[in-house]
């Protein structure tokens, strides 16, 4: 109370301070903002005037230097405005590699042209064009990783990834699909491409495609290599494979028929073709980046080198093409509005990702079970596993799954030190617990005469042989949804799905006949996970991953190693006093669970050395889905084939 006095004056005098300050603030140098002269065409939908010849020289795979020329018609004279392409559909962000490129000319007739790029937008090259000029040269390296740490490794001795918004430009000012180009390409001698672009000529290594559009090109990217295969899947859908040696192209008849029973399946789901030819795109590598990446005539796909020589042990691998077909009718016949884009200019708006990602992600499931790509304990292990975290998932408190389709644009996938708190990509896993309890919803009220399939079918059916795009927003899937079956759906989803604190999304799995349960062994896909990984997910135990080398990572929130200050990186040396194995944490967590015991462990991290003892008594915990009752399986409903046996 003695302060009391001099707190009122401080607080009388603070006006006063601030009328000085602000008074001293008028003397200093204030600049004002430069008005930015540079302006690039806004896209219009016309015909741009010529065609486009692009020129790729892939030979140099020993560097991973794709050699670009490129000719353009110009219509007038003045400034030119180039764009390199930067938002890309499929990767929902910002991701032109553009920092990739090097040694950029552009001419006329053999003479430099001069050319600034606009400060304001790192993609945009403005040229000047002399008059009379009727067509530009531009000449360009680009440079692709050659290691990880660079990004992606889309070159390697063995094989290739190319793709076409890394070796191009376009002109501003046009919708893509406005302007023609024609292709052609040169590969590494003795090697085979695979692409879906129209009116291949092949001479030598030299591949040669007929005018299309720029938006169709994008869209229809190349595998090609040393090694490569191809199986006929039916349906006019093919199967392109390229692989590090030719001794993992060794498919068997059986694997071959359950890829072909995947289109059949996706087909007999949609009830239409938006595409004319579909090629799958498989690299089987451990040296290319790993990908997987929608279009609507093709899909690139990338797993292990063991696809098919150690099939059985892949189960829980097998989900990506399922996943990349889907999108074909989910994602590019049907897209958001705010993710259809003129351009690779103009930004895109991820909303309806749960939709886009989250329903691909349901279906993919399903495909796999239905086709047998994938079994049923492994389709159930991942629901479980997925409804699992989302049940001790902190960051629920106060992002919803809505939010969190925008952090491609946020996080671009980088590593994070909580990713519990702050939420990554949910609108994938925890949109196929959504709509797996959608359909689940409808099954039930209908006797199971109706289903999610019937959406699948009036919402992404449309019109046979289309390959256009159809835009939609979210009155259209409420509409489309009602239509199926009728019910408060506006609610359902924006309380789902744009609401955050919301309850772990299980309603699907009880709404099946199961629960989620408990027990100290993985599930079938979690196991496989794990050995693929090459890792320890202690998530519902100590709060942790452990990969091989004994380091911690994906440190739950909260979580028992959490309270105890282990942070990623922590390496785990020693488990009671004994030298780091699997083993010996297996067994402590056991011994952990008489409820007096800690686990405990020498970690050490950035050279400090501590011991730590994880108060933890609850044992090994991984999920499990559980049958309740005898009632009908309603998975097994879900999952039964609809493909004509």
């Amino acid at each position: 109370m003695k302060k009391a006095p001099f707190v009122a004056a401080a607080l009388i005098a603070a006006p006063a301070l601030f009328v000085s300050a602000t008074a001293a603030q008028e003397t200093n140098s204030r600049p004002q903002p430069v008005v930015q002269p540079h302006v690039i065409p806004l896209p219009a939908d016309k015909p741009y005037p010529g065609t486009m010849l692009l020129k790729v020289d892939a030979t140099d795979f020993a560097r991973g230097i794709y050699r670009v020329r490129q000719t353009i018609p110009v219509p007038r004279a003045g400034k030119f405005t180039l764009l390199y392409p930067q938002w890309l559909p499929g990767k929902h962000a910002p991701r032109g590699a553009i920092a990739e490129i090097a040694g950029f000319k552009a001419s006329a007739g053999g003479k430099p042209l001069g050319w600034t790029r606009q400060p304001t937008d790192v993609y945009a090259f403005d040229i000047d064009v002399p008059a009379g000029t009727k067509s530009i040269d531009i000449a360009f390296d680009f440079l692709s990783p050659t290691r990880t740490s660079e990004g992606r490794v889309v070159v390697t001795p063995a094989m290739m990834n190319l793709q076409w918004e890394q070796v191009s430009m376009y002109p501003a000012g046009y919708f893509t699909r406005q302007i023609p180009v024609q292709l052609d390409l040169t590969l590494p001698e003795g090697w085979t491409g695979a692409a879906a672009l129209d009116g291949l000529k092949i001479s030598g290594n030299r591949y040669s495609y007929a005018p299309t559009s720029y938006e169709t090109l994008i869209d229809s990217p190349m595998f090609a290599g040393r090694y490569f295969r191809k199986w006929d899947l039916g349906q006019n859908v093919t199967l392109n494979v390229v692989a590090d040696e030719a001794k993992y192209l060794d498919a068997t008849p059986d694997q071959i028929a359950r890829h072909a029973a995947l289109v059949s399946e996706t087909l007999a789901l949609f009830g239409t073709k938006h595409f004319d030819r579909y090629e799958f795109l498989l690299a089987l590598t451990d040296e290319l980046g790993g990908i997987g990446l929608e279009h609507h005539r093709s899909s690139e796909n990338s797993r292990g080198t063991d696809y098919f020589t150690k099939w059985d042990d892949g189960d829980s691998d097998r989900g990506l093409l399922p996943h990349e077909f889907v999108h074909s009718w989910n994602g590019k016949y049907r897209r958001p509005d705010k993710l259809w884009t003129p351009d690779y200019r103009t930004p895109m708006q991820g909303n309806l990702l749960w939709v886009y990602e989250g329903q691909t992600s349901f279906w993919d499931l399903v495909l796999a079970g239905r086709s047998g790509m994938q079994s049923k304990d492994t389709i159930l292990g991942e629901w479980a596993s997925n409804a699992a975290f989302y049940s001790v998932q902190p960051g629920r408190a106060w992002r919803s799954v809505e939010d969190t389709t925008l952090d491609p644009v946020i996080a671009a996938r980088k590593p994070r030190p909580f990713p519990s708190a702050t939420r990554t990509e949910d609108y994938y896993n925890e949109g196929s617990l959504v709509w797996l309890e959608a359909d689940m919803l409808i099954r039930g009220a209908t006797n199971n005469a109706k289903s999610l399939d019937d959406f699948a079918r009036g919402f992404f059916g449309g019109r046979d042989g289309d390959w256009g795009e159809v835009a939609y927003n979210f009155a259209d899937v409420v509409a489309a949804l009602n239509a199926v079956y009728p019910y408060d759906w506006d609610k359902f989803l924006r309380t789902r799905l744009q609401e955050p604190d919301q309850p772990a999304p299980v309603g699907g799995i009880e709404k099946a006949g199961y629960r989620l349960v408990w027990r100290d062994a993985p599930n079938a896909y979690d196991r496989a996970r794990m050995a693929r990984a090459k890792n320890f997910d202690l998530t519902h135990s100590l709060g942790m991953t452990v990969d091989k080398d004994g380091v911690a990572g994906s440190i739950l929130w909260d979580g028992p190693a959490f309270r105890a200050d282990i942070i990623n990186g922590t390496k785990i040396l020693a488990v009671d006093g004994m030298a780091y194995n699997r083993e010996r944490l297996e067994a402590a967590i056991r011994t952990a669970a008489d409820g007096k015991t800690p686990v405990r462990l020498l970690v050490e991290r950035g050279g400090r050395y501590r011991t730590v003892e994880i108060d933890y008594h609850g044992g090994l915990r991984w999920p499990h889905l559980e049958k309740v009752g005898t009632g009908p399986d309603w998975f097994d409903r879900l999952l039964a084939p609809k493909r004509a046996l």
